[in-house]
């Protein structure tokens, strides 16, 4: 398999779920799987 690091990197940031986990980390510094999924209203497997 082929891979293209930059083309999988802005396919995964093009998920709105994803862009704002990465923002909520980068204002907390490291957090849980549960602790960023007390931020949204999806299932916690979503988050992890």
């Amino acid at each position: 398999m082929v891979y293209n690091i930059p083309m999988d990197m802005f396919i995964a940031l093009s998920d709105p779920t994803r862009r704002a986990i990465l923002e909520i980390l980068a204002s907390s510094g490291e957090l849980s799987a549960s602790a960023i999924y007390e931020h949204f209203s999806v299932s916690p497997q979503a988050i992890s």
